[in-house]
């Protein structure tokens, strides 16, 4: 019997929450309270027609009863304490639990979703204070005007004479800088309460941010831009609002829209979802049957249709000097939105073996127990003539493990063995990384000299 099967379990609370001794409800079901004691401690497997006679005879529906019941929530406990090893909470005590305290269960995977939704918010809010322009600029100007009214009061509460014209233009001046102040407030405020959150109603700050939005509303995947028909990106752009708000934010969708449709033209939807839905595709492969290079079928296979059955996948774009330039966000791998990320990334990796792919697992910091592959590379953009710079982009598709998906169980089956990663040093959990740029807020996470890596 599967270590999930928690039926007995489920028989023995229902009966001791209903009062019903163990050879009555033996007796209600023509077996020996010996046997059902079995069944009760999941000694026993069940199902069929004893199951349907137990469950009259504690007067509940089957369904409460049936193996599977509660494996998520075994799942969710088994993922919780995996976070916490010296709690030496194993794997083969968490059925009982459930079984025996599903009240209990309950409340600590309440828990367990409450901490990783608090450190999501941790990281993004970290992130954003540490490297968003726009928030320096906000507290900036707070406290200037804090500064102005603290001077102002200052001057009005000595015990020099002031004639009352200067008064008056004091106070007037207080009364501005006070409307000023409450309003700058209001804006850092609402800044906070986005929290990374793509679907909040609270408006993007960075023409990133709102193009992002606009395409994890589309599942980045813009069918207007696909096949034979396909709109122009100018076209596009001008029949979404969205995309039109500032100047910046247009620019940067259109050149977005831009490659979009280069991609789609040479990367068609329909042959890509044939090649994929091979037993065991590889985007190399593909790559090469279709004539383009690698990055452009990364980018293809992160814009796929949710029907495509592929599986959850992100995409990670940056530049040559390691900035984020893009992002596609797939649950269960952190991607700061503005400050630096996690250098040991194959991402960055790729940067400085150009044009040689990398495929690596990957297992994200944290207490969660999702895993991914990468396939990264770094390929070369512009640099059109002899006198302009070479440049260098380097792409990541991130490929969660699914085990329902050809293509994830395909990439683990290729990839090297899993490196344990973070999202960045301010909030990674890894200890002794020779990487680390500096102290994690985490503790026991290398935030003294003990785990700096090569901190200065």
């Amino acid at each position: 019997m599967g270590k999930r099967d928690l039926t007995g379990s489920r028989i023995r609370a229902r009966r001791l929450d209903c009062g019903i001794g163990q050879a009555t409800l033996a007796r209600r079901v023509g077996i020996s309270p010996a046997y059902l004691s079995l069944i009760e401690h999941n000694r026993r497997s069940i199902g069929g027609k004893l199951l349907l006679d137990i469950a009259t005879g504690l007067g509940v529906e089957p369904v409460t009863l049936s193996p599977g019941a509660d494996m998520l929530k075994v799942d969710a406990l088994n993922e919780a304490a995996a976070g916490f090893p010296e709690a030496a909470a194993g794997p083969d005590d968490t059925a009982q639990f459930v079984g025996r305290f599903p009240g209990w269960a309950d409340l600590v995977v309440r828990q367990h979703g409450q901490i990783r939704s608090l450190s999501r918010l941790v990281e993004t809010l970290s992130d954003r204070l540490a490297h968003d322009p726009q928030f320096a600029a906000s507290m900036h100007e707070v406290l200037s005007v804090v500064t102005a009214i603290r001077s102002a009061a200052g001057i009005l509460t000595s015990d020099v004479d002031i004639e009352p014209e200067w008064q008056a233009r004091f106070r007037r001046n207080l009364y501005e800088d006070s409307r000023r102040l409450a309003q700058g407030m209001d804006a850092l405020v609402e800044m906070l309460d986005t929290g990374g959150d793509l679907t909040g109603g609270s408006q993007s700050l960075l023409p990133a941010e709102e193009l992002e939005r606009w395409l994890s509303e589309k599942g980045f995947h813009i069918p207007e831009l696909e096949g034979p028909q396909a709109m122009s990106a100018d076209e596009l752009l001008e029949q979404t609002p969205q995309l039109q708000r500032t100047p910046a934010l247009r620019a940067f969708s259109r050149a977005y829209l831009q490659r979009y449709r280069r991609d789609a033209g040479r990367v068609p939807m329909n042959g890509l979802m044939r090649a994929m839905a091979q037993e065991t595709p590889d985007p190399q492969a593909i790559a090469a049957e279709l004539g383009c290079d690698l990055a452009c079928v990364l980018r293809r296979i992160a814009c796929m249709p949710a029907e495509s059955g592929i599986g959850p996948v992100g995409i990670v774009l940056c530049d040559a000097s390691g900035t984020l330039v893009f992002r596609k966000p797939v649950d269960g791998f952190s991607i700061p939105r503005f400050g630096a990320a996690c250098p040991i990334w194959p991402l960055f990796q790729a940067l400085s073996r150009p044009m040689a792919p990398l495929v690596q697992r990957l297992d994200p910091a944290g207490p969660r127990l999702d895993r991914f592959v990468a396939v990264a590379i770094s390929q070369p953009t512009g640099g059109t003539s002899l006198r302009q710079p070479q440049t260098f982009e380097a792409t990541m598709l991130l490929v969660a493990d699914d085990p329902h998906s050809g293509f994830s169980r395909a990439m683990f089956s290729a990839a090297a063995d899993p490196l344990k990663v973070g999202s960045g040093c301010r909030v990674c959990s890894v200890q002794d990384c020779v990487a680390r740029r500096e102290p994690s807020i985490l503790p026991g996470a290398g935030g003294d000299e003990r785990g700096a890596g090569h901190i200065l």
